[in-house]
């Protein structure tokens, strides 16, 4: 890998370190010649200290060490993206990211999605929301309105009319994130289970 480590400030190039799993950005550091090999050789990111003027591992003292996963080099070869499994917090303030974040799976809007079906069954007026008066009709009705939506879409693969297919597909989902909600979990459960059974294929 051909880094460009004269082009930044005192031989430095900037390490953008991404949790491998969540692609969230956790926190960004330096490193120098010496820290990219001893990342290298121990696999667990290394970086350069500029307070300190040493080479530091993360987790050193913390036993929370970054765990390399992947490295890439960017297109002017002078900033690296490092994709990592962190052992733990990756802040010295002791949160997840630098930046205060949790370190959760993000699934673009379906996350979002989850966000506002929570909030509608919360939300003082109820009465005005379909997704509360689902959860105010109970389990039984949820279940029963994934049963609906999943004889449709079988019904409109069997046909050739894409819009209606993709809308099935789309009820199917929003009511299998409520039916979700109401058994007391979320999507990252489901993906999950879906992850575990990869590592076993």
């Amino acid at each position: 890998m051909n880094i460009d480590f004269n082009k930044n400030q005192k031989g430095l190039a900037p390490a953008i370190i991404q949790d491998n799993t969540t692609k969230n950005v956790l926190m960004l550091g330096y490193m120098n010649q010496a820290a990219f090999d001893k990342t290298i050789e121990t696999n667990q990111v290394t970086f350069f200290s500029r307070t300190k003027n040493r080479l530091w591992t993360k987790g050193e003292e913390s036993g929370h060490f970054l765990n390399v996963v992947s490295i890439k080099n960017d297109c002017d070869n002078d900033t690296l993206l490092i994709e990592v499994n962190p052992v733990g917090p990756t802040c010295h303030k002791g949160t997840d990211t630098c930046w205060g974040e949790t370190n959760n799976s993000s699934f673009g809007f379906l996350s979002k999605l989850e966000e506002v079906i929570k909030s509608r069954r919360e939300a003082a007026d109820s009465e005005k929301s379909y997704v509360a008066s689902l959860f105010k009709k109970g389990i039984n009705k949820i279940a029963q309105k994934v049963g609906e939506e999943a004889v449709e879409i079988v019904i409109e693969a069997k046909d050739n009319n894409d819009d209606l297919f993709l809308n099935e597909g789309a009820d199917l989902l929003f009511h299998y994130l409520i039916l979700l909600q109401a058994k007391g979990f979320v999507l990252n459960d489901v993906v999950k289970i879906l992850e575990g059974r990869n590592s076993k294929s």
